[in-house]
């Protein structure tokens, strides 16, 4: 029984095999199989206080302030006040919590709505509404269309002919296509009578829940007999049902066993680089700090025992001190007290402060607002800000993120003829604009009005009834797998298995050949306005070899033609030799449209003689029912058929990618951050966009393409790529071979390797499982860093996450995944920023993501600009930060020398309380919030300027030890200027100014000045806020100290303000205005000595660019040209990559179709009626 929602007792054991009977609760909780309730929530009502401030308590710097609070409340030891930690230490608790409380109660009210969405179950012969959550392993329920499919289940039966059931799987491998399922034959005959199933006590054995999305194995058990169970008949979460009125199935895996959350990874605390190094840099100053108490509690003893055991009259032990070694051991913690502020609490305050303002700043961008859906960018963490400006690998997934997911018919070829280009009244060509005038298909009563064509001579062609015009739509209208749906008349829906084919489909249906129906013997197409109704013969079918498919039809007036599209390539060599001079036009029409990033194909026909036919036909029903080698032998009689093609033309069609994409890569690629392309896609398909979005370009060296079959082989693959980008890497004086020979060696981290030229890398998912093993994943990782991009081609979203974690590993870089999908949750978790898009595929990825906006390219102002500013904010702060508490606590320990050791403050207890507070706070913050070293425009068009962030050279250890010199040296002057100044002096009217109230109130004024002067050193950008504040906290601080100093402060409180007019009797005087001068002058002349020489003989690339802007600044900016991103390639065809081997046996077999009434269109038609049957 969970108490307080925690577990306790025995560990569950691991799973082997699931056993389970169906509707048969009682025997499968048994099992203790997990429920159907998902939790991705981290506390409860009751364990959120003690887990989040175990948390809490982890970081370092809080448990050191609980340490000093303990000492605060010890008598001896206590040299300030408890409250000066206790405040603020609750203050920060309380913030964290509030904020780790409002980022899991989001994460319920997901929860929440996942568990609570509705679905009907059968219970005792009844179908009864429960919640997802309720649902248990055995339990059979019913889906509707376009109903979420609730958990794993095992197809049963449906509404479709044969039980076949249409699902869109977008959320687990990002396709948009449908995909069919069919249920075991003994399983369809139960239908949707109730009392069968609820009568089925059917027993099923099948693998443990695991990740693999296409793969399952198992048995169902039935009255004896045994059935063989695959994936093909298992409906998985994530799903969604289609053109299928009902379905009913089996629970076999729930909950957190679905495949789904199998492969959701794993919720991890993200912490940035700079956190990290914080944690270090802590321990650190903590050590500093502990060597300076030692020092002072061992001068102290000294001093004691020297000198301060015959002062006692005047200064005596305290109570219970009773030698001088215990003396400097409790001088030891008061010093602990004191010298603290190295490391304020604030440092942590500030910090939150800074990561919410620029997150702010993010929600705020109007840039990156899209308005189509009211979608602004959002910032769904504030702790990973700054990070955003060293991100270095970026992986990125296709469907959605890359590309909008819609194919668009958008030029072709006919007999020799380009269309789809607009020209102006000169014979320009012009570009395409949102007011380019359409082409107006008002005259077809059945085109689809979403269909957008421009160059209005291909519809005056195919009016004018040109014959090669007809064929080719003709062509497109009969070849190919597309189910049409006609729920009302003239509302023609496709339901296509590939995009592209529905792009082709719709573009003949609007230029006039409307492919209607389909029975399994008949396609019915109406030809400008004529039904007619064609005999489908043979369906040659579509596979990844062939990259082709061919239809065989017996047209009206009894024609046979074979009706030919595939890939370019394949096609040109089926081509009849009478075909030259076409081919020739053609081919440079093929590489006008794939220089465009389009997806091309050729169309090509071949009329048939009747016996020539019926004798292949007699051949092809033999190999199509052979026992052995089926699909050997028919795939020799295609090529048989398919040859001495008649050219046509060629189709080009563009795989519409997200706005601005092409662009952003582009600059994302000169800021030297690396893109891998993580898709579930087909590899090519992701090879198309790779080039599309000018990730791969022909200009490339080479493009390796990993896809061995086997360890050994994918082993060579990598290492024949890597040879030929690197040769020197296979040489024992590599760096790495040494590194990863010698097994002492601690540190996985590769170092970068040069390839000798631009390369690409593609590896699909099959090979990328044997890369992800053992050895080979620092063989994959090597060659894949050399290339300029990769990209992983039908990978599983654990894969996504695994490749992401195996950089993590051997490289020291910062990554972000972003992606759209359920299917990409996983390795956005994995990456340190993730990155979610507002798409088409739900808002699973939103959800676990640490930014989210609409669009792919908002991903560049996203890095280049609030990145990089962030970044350099809090590098500046910190620095800032370090600086200023050295050089304000030091002067403590250097006055220790010269106060016999006794802990006593430099300053007044009140500046000490607030030159963190108040004093120091504002400017620092004001910087932090408001700085920039250039604007958002200048960011972006200077890509180079993000190398600093990806190199972490603004705030790493050397710069901090910098910092610390630099505090040193400050105190130093800070210190004993004014003790010089102020020893054996007098005022102008001869009065003594030399003691200790004047000294220390020289000392913080000439503190608080000089690290005034330096922030406004360290300011790039000047606003009024920032003025305000820096001029504001010195005013205050004069305020203040008039006030605190005066006579009447004094009266009221004299045990609080004891330095009674300290501050007129001083302050007044030329010489100690002479003195802090003299401090400033010695404290920021190195710093702006060192800084000058530093940008003149050694300036770094942010030099060199600021230069470059400032000159760009004085003249007046070139208007940025309009050019279309192009390349030159090879042509590449974008043929039904989705689509799905087999698809067409199915048709033809017509186990898909159910019968459906005759529809009028003209006149009353009937495919069998006697005018259209054919002898």
């Amino acid at each position: 029984m969970p108490l307080f929602g925690l577990k306790f007792g025995k560990k569950k054991l691991k799973e082997e095999q699931r056993h389970l009977q169906a509707n048969n609760r009682d025997f499968n909780l048994e099992f203790e199989y997990a429920n159907n309730s998902i939790k991705t929530s981290k506390y409860n009502f009751f364990t959120f206080l003690p887990l989040n401030l175990f948390e809490q308590f982890q970081r370092i710097a809080n448990a050191y302030f609980l340490f000093l609070l303990i000492l605060q409340l010890i008598p001896q030891v206590s040299s300030l006040s408890w409250f000066t930690t206790v405040v603020p230490l609750v203050l920060v608790l309380t913030m964290s919590g509030v904020k780790d409380a409002i980022d899991d109660f989001n994460r319920h009210k997901s929860d929440n709505h996942v568990n609570n969405r509705p679905v009907q179950v059968l219970i005792n012969g009844r179908l009864k509404d429960d919640k997802w959550m309720n649902i248990q392993v055995g339990d059979i329920i019913k889906l509707e269309n376009n109903n979420f499919v609730t958990a794993d289940l095992l197809l049963l039966s449906s509404s479709e002919p044969h039980s076949l059931t249409y699902i869109e799987t977008a959320e687990l491998d990002g396709e948009t296509n449908l995909k069919v399922k069919q249920a075991l034959t003994v399983t369809a005959e139960l239908g949707e009578d109730l009392q069968k199933l609820t009568d089925f006590n059917g027993e099923i054995k099948c693998e443990a829940p695991n990740n693999k999305l296409d793969k399952f194995t198992g048995t169902l058990t039935l009255h004896g007999e045994k059935f063989a169970l695959d994936n093909e008949k298992m409906l998985l979460r994530g799903c969604t049902i289609r053109n299928t009125e009902w379905c009913f199935g089996l629970v076999i895996y729930a909950g957190p066993d679905t495949k789904l959350m199998q492969n959701c990874g794993k919720t991890t605390f993200k912490r940035t680089s700079i956190d990290r190094l914080m944690n270090v840099l802590v321990l650190v100053i903590f050590a500093f700090l502990a060597l300076m108490c030692f020092i002072l509690a061992i001068g102290n003893g000294i001093w004691e025992y020297d000198k301060g055991y015959y002062f006692q009259v005047y200064l005596p032990w305290a109570v219970g001190v009773d030698s001088a070694p215990y003396s400097g051991f409790l001088m030891f913690w008061s010093y602990v007290i004191i010298l603290n502020t190295v490391v304020p609490i604030s440092l942590y305050v500030s910090v939150e402060i800074i990561r919410l303002g620029n997150s702010f700043y993010i929600d705020w961008d109007r840039k990156m607002y899209y308005p189509l859906n009211d979608t602004p960018a959002q910032a769904r963490t504030t702790t990973l800000n700054e990070e955003l400006g060293q991100i270095k690998y970026i992986f990125s997934d296709k469907t959605g993120t890359l590309t909008q997911n819609i194919m668009a018919f958008n030029k072709c070829s006919i007999n020799g003829k380009s269309y789809g280009d607009v020209y102006d009244m000169a014979g320009q060509r012009t570009e395409i604009t949102e007011h380019t005038e359409k082409v107006d298909f008002s005259y077809n009563q059945l085109a689809d009005p979403k269909f957008v064509f421009y160059d209005h001579s291909l519809v005056e062609a195919v009016k004018l009834d040109d014959a090669a015009t007809h064929r080719f739509f003709r062509l497109l209208s009969l070849c190919h797998t597309v189910m049409p749906e006609e729920k009302e008349e003239g509302n023609l829906v496709y339901q296509a298995q590939s995009p592209d084919e529905g792009a082709l489909v719709t573009a003949a249906r609007n230029f006039g050949f409307v492919f209607r129906a389909r029975t399994p013997e008949t396609i019915t197409v109406v030809e400008m306005g004529e039904t007619k109704v064609y005999e489908l013969l043979a369906i040659l079918d579509f596979n990844n070899v062939r990259k082709r498919m061919s239809v065989i039809v017996r047209s009206p007036e009894g024609d046979l033609t074979l009706y030919c599209k595939g890939a370019d390539t394949i096609v040109y060599e089926l081509l009849d030799s009478s075909c030259g001079p076409l081919q020739e036009e053609t081919m440079e029409h093929l590489n006008e449209f794939a220089g465009e990033g389009l997806r091309t194909l050729v169309v090509a026909y071949k009329n048939l003689q009747e016996d020539y036919f019926e004798e292949w036909d007699k051949r092809h029903h033999e190999a199509s029912t052979a026992l052995d080698g089926r699909e050997e032998k028919l795939s020799e009689l295609y090529e048989v058929i398919e040859k001495d093609l008649m050219l046509l033309g060629a189709t080009a069609i563009e795989d519409k990618l997200q706005d601005g994409v092409p662009q952003t890569i582009e600059t994302l690629t000169k800021a030297h951050i690396k893109i891998w392309v993580l898709t579930g896609d087909k590899q090519e398909t992701a090879v198309n966009i790779g080039y599309s979005c000018n990730m791969l370009h022909d200009d490339m060296k080479d493009v390796f393409i990993i896809e061995g079959n086997s360890s050994e082989d994918v082993l060579d693959e990598l290492r024949t790529a890597r040879k030929k980008m690197n040769p020197d890497s296979f040489l024992d004086s590599d760096e790495i071979n040494i590194k990863f020979i010698n097994p002492s060696t601690k540190s996985r981290i590769l170092p970068e390797e040069q390839a000798n030229g631009v390369y690409g890398l593609v590896i699909n998912g099959h090979s990328l499982a044997y890369a992800l093993e053992g050895n080979l994943e620092l063989e994959l990782v090597r060659t894949a860093s050399m290339c300029k991009v990769a990209i992983c081609c039908r990978v599983t979203p654990l894969q996504k996450a695994q490749v992401v974690e195996l950089v993590k590993k051997y490289k020291k870089a910062v990554t972000l995944a972003i992606g759209d999908g359920a299917n990409d949750v996983s390795m956005i978790k994995a990456a340190h920023i993730g990155v979610g898009i507002s798409g088409q595929e739900g808002m699973q990825a939103v959800l676990s993501s640490d930014f989210s906006f609409a669009q792919f390219r908002y991903l560049q102002r996203l890095l280049l600009v609030h990145g990089r500013w962030s970044y350099i904010r809090m590098c500046k702060f910190l620095r800032y930060f370090f600086y200023k508490n050295f050089a304000f606590t030091l002067v403590h320990f250097w006055y220790g020398f010269f106060s016999g050791f006794s802990a006593q403050t430099v300053y007044d207890q009140w500046f000490i309380t607030l030159y963190n507070l108040v004093y120091t706070s504002l400017p620092v913050l004001g910087m932090s919030l408001f700085d920039q070293d250039v604007d958002d425009r200048w960011s972006l068009q200077f890509p180079h300027l993000y190398e600093p962030g990806q190199q972490n050279l603004y705030f790493n250890k050397i710069e901090f030890v910098k910092c610390v010199l630099h505090g040193i040296y400050s105190s130093l002057i800070l210190f004993f200027i004014p003790y010089g100044a102020m020893y054996d002096t007098v005022r102008s009217d001869g009065k003594a100014i030399a003691d200790y109230q004047s000294f220390a109130l020289m000392a913080q004024t000439c503190l608080l000045i000089v690290v005034s002067v330096q922030i406004g050193l360290d300011t790039a950008y000047w606003t009024a806020v920032n003025q305000f504040f820096i001029w504001g906290s010195l005013s205050v601080y004069f305020a203040i100290i008039f006030t605190m100093y005066s006579d009447g402060m004094y009266l009221i409180f004299a045990a609080f303000f004891p330095f009674i007019g300290a501050a007129r009797n001083t302050l007044n005087q030329p010489s100690v205005w002479l003195a802090i001068f003299l401090s400033i002058i010695l404290c920021v002349l190195p710093v702006v000595g060192g800084r000058f020489l530093k940008a003149q003989l050694l300036p770094t690339v942010s030099d060199k660019v600021l230069r470059k802007i400032r000159e760009a600044k004085k003249r007046p900016p070139p208007p940025l040209p309009k050019t279309r991103l192009r390349r030159t390639s090879t042509r590449r065809s974008g043929y039904a990559f989705s689509h799905q081997h087999g698809f067409g046996a199915l048709i033809m077999s017509g186990r898909n179709m159910r019968p459906k009434l005759p529809f009028t269109t003209t006149g009353t038609f009937s495919p069998n009626s006697e005018k259209n049957r054919h002898k």
